[in-house]
């Protein structure tokens, strides 16, 4: 469906002209009063409506836009159709018609719609505003900008979810294409390594101040403690909330840009991407490539990801970079191979004392201990029918429940065996709980 207010609109004028006088002669109906109204938002588009955009006006507030698509089409094909409200009737970017602009007009222009250099920038911004030192003393004008940076993530989430969706049913790139998402990105203007490392610091920075604020925040209530000098609680409080959420905003802005990659490389497979689409490193990719050769963010970054699915591919392919690779079959099989690249079948890999030697020699022992426990506790937290994905072929209960017993053993056994290979090794908080929490489970199944 067209967005009103966007340049987008302006080639198809053509096209609704020749729908409303292809209706004309019959009675008046719903998609005929639906093609005269498209027509007419046409019009406006390229006639009306400047380049820039323009606010929604009050019917577009009270009757937002829909998108109808099946939420449950393999389960059942009776389901209801699912309609996703779009929040916003007017869009706040100017990708179709970025303007060039220098850096001190981009920074300037805060009245006007955003481009991709300006949104890059705004991410710069933040960078240096959500530094401990910095955040703790931040400004009105450093919490304006986090505020404006959740408003533009959520305008993005809004556009993208439905679109996505619609491709998933279709398979209709073009729908992909235009999405703001995905203009955003095609832009020159935008460099995505930066753009990347930039979006994992604010996450890690905002993780260690809101331990720092949280310490803070006890301390200035509890009566036989020390307040820090000038602490106020109110604005801490805010400031804390405001914080959370630009955290949750940043996750969210990778984890559509995520989604959008896997629907471009099926895209792709189909040949239905054009040289326009450019090419550009899978985020997924360039995370791994970041947390690899800068082991500091990978801690908080863990902490702070709380979406079972992502969180689990990270930590196997991540695992997968170094565990040592099984044997070459020299005879065909028509069952799954043992030692998959999986959750489970990393785990297996340490099985025995010498795979989790080899494994220790290229992570650190700490490290391994890091991922072993997200990545059992991205399993646990992933619904029941999703655990068996790259793990299992069958999907019943009896065999999801199975599976779980056999990754609990093989988390027992991975830290057994590590402990066994280093006898120095001190098993971590998390680890423990790693540890305790399958213990139980496998206790519960016996």
């Amino acid at each position: 469906m067209e967005k009103p207010g966007s340049t987008r609109n302006v080639g198809g004028i053509e096209e609704k002209i020749l729908a409303i006088l292809g209706s004309s002669e019959a009675k008046d109906n719903q998609d005929a009063y639906e093609d005269r109204i498209t027509f007419l938002e046409a019009v406006r588009a390229a006639s009306i409506v400047p380049k820039d955009g323009t606010p929604p006006t009050y019917l577009d507030k009270r009757f937002p836009r829909v998108y109808s698509y099946d939420a449950d089409k393999s389960k059942s094909s009776s389901s209801l159709p699912v309609l996703i409200v779009v929040e916003e009737a007017w869009f706040p970017f100017a990708f179709s018609s970025e303007i060039v602009c220098n850096e001190k007009g981009a920074a300037n222009n805060s009245g006007r719609p955003v481009d991709s250099y300006s949104f890059q920038l705004l991410i710069r911004e933040l960078v240096d505003a959500t530094g401990e030192a910095n955040f703790q003393a931040s400004e009105t004008k450093s919490l304006a900008k986090m505020l404006l940076f959740q408003y533009l993530i959520n305008v993005l989430e809004w556009d993208f979810l439905p679109c996505n969706c619609i491709y998933k049913e279709t398979t209709n790139w073009v729908v992909l294409r235009e999405s703001l998402l995905n203009m955003l990105l095609v832009s020159r203007k935008v460099n995505h390594s930066s753009l990347m490392k930039d979006c994992l610091t604010i996450m890690c920075n905002l993780y260690q101040t809101h331990a720092g604020f949280t310490d803070d925040l006890i301390c200035s209530e509890n009566p036989m403690a020390q307040p820090a000098e000038n602490f106020d609680t109110g604005p801490a409080i805010a400031l804390l909330e405001i914080g959370k959420n630009t955290c949750i905003a940043t996750q969210k802005f990778l984890l559509i840009i995520m989604e959008l990659d896997v629907s471009m490389q099926s895209a792709d497979t189909q040949g239905s991407t054009i040289r326009a689409d450019g090419i550009r490193t899978p985020l997924l990719e360039m995370i791994l490539e970041e947390l690899t050769y800068n082991k500091e963010i990978l801690d908080p970054f863990l902490q702070v990801l709380d979406e079972p699915k992502w969180k689990l591919k990270i930590v196997v392919q991540y695992l997968w970079k170094y565990i040592a690779k099984p044997s070459i079959r020299t005879r065909r099989s028509n069952g799954p191979p043992d030692d998959d690249a999986s959750f489970n079948g990393a785990l297996k890999c340490f099985s025995n004392i010498t795979g989790a030697k080899s494994t220790r020699k290229k992570i650190r022992t700490q490290v391994v201990q890091l991922l072993l426990a997200h990545g059992f506790q991205a399993h646990l937290s992933l619904p029941c029918e999703n655990r068996l994905v790259g793990d299992a072929s069958a999907s019943d209960e009896e065999t999801s429940s199975d599976l779980l017993v056999e990754i609990c053993e093989n988390i027992i056994s991975a830290f057994k065996n590590m402990k066994a290979a280093d006898k120095r090794m001190e098993i971590s908080s998390l680890g423990k709980e790693a540890l305790f929490t399958a213990a139980t489970i496998v206790s519960a199944k016996s």
